[in-house]
């Protein structure tokens, strides 16, 4: 009779488990279902960022018509957070977003060390890039993944207030006077970025 699934592996209480399964014990899970580490592993992303630090940054959030120049919003030195929701994402998601992105340590700071972007402290810019949702098929790339336009917006718009309140609220960031620019969700933009490195960094929820 082949051995129990486990069997020769310690059991708590000092037993050595033995070729044979205790009198009484449960049958062995099924074989080929996962356990909750590689189910968490297995789950696909919801939300997708890119992280650059950068000296300065430009971008064009109307184009120029006629009569009227492009506008353009700027940042100095600081953080630009390329942002992308997918399918499944909701609001619980955008608070542990915003946390981690303004305290992860990825910011140079004049001694050379990393430090988040609230230490630092410096100005963030962020961009909505539906492109970061993209999957090559063929020769293609598909964005079946990207969230519904609509509740991209809602998310995205939540993502940007978030982020201006935990500037608002961080001392460091209040009396340097740091900015939170963002872009237009939906639109073609023109981005000018003088970087720091490059330093990137793409990171999933």
């Amino acid at each position: 009779m082949p051995a129990a699934c486990g069997a020769g592996k310690a059991l708590p209480g000092g037993g050595d488990g033995g070729d044979r399964p205790r009198r009484g014990a449960g049958p062995p899970p099924p074989s080929g279902r996962p356990g909750p580490a590689m189910a968490a592993a297995a789950r696909p992303a919801l939300a997708r960022a890119l992280l650059q630090q950068c000296l300065s940054a430009r971008l064009q959030v109307k184009p120029p018509e006629r009569g009227c120049e492009a506008e353009w919003v700027e940042i100095q030195r600081g953080l630009v957070i390329y942002i992308c929701f997918f399918k499944g994402a909701d609001e619980d998601l955008v608070p542990k977003i915003v946390n981690m992105l303004l305290n992860v340590k990825l910011s140079e700071n004049e001694s050379g060390e990393y430090v988040s972007v609230l230490d630092l402290p410096g100005d963030v810019l962020i961009i909505p890039q539906a492109t970061l949702g993209g999957k090559p098929k063929g020769r293609k790339m598909q964005y079946h993944a990207n969230i519904e336009k609509e509740k991209g917006l809602e998310l995205y718009s939540q993502f940007v207030t978030l982020c201006e309140k935990e500037l608002a609220a961080n001392s460091k960031c209040m009396e340097t006077g740091v900015l939170v620019k963002h872009g237009t969700y939906g639109n073609r933009q023109v981005l000018k970025l003088d970087t720091n490195g490059p330093y990137t960094h793409l990171i999933e929820f």
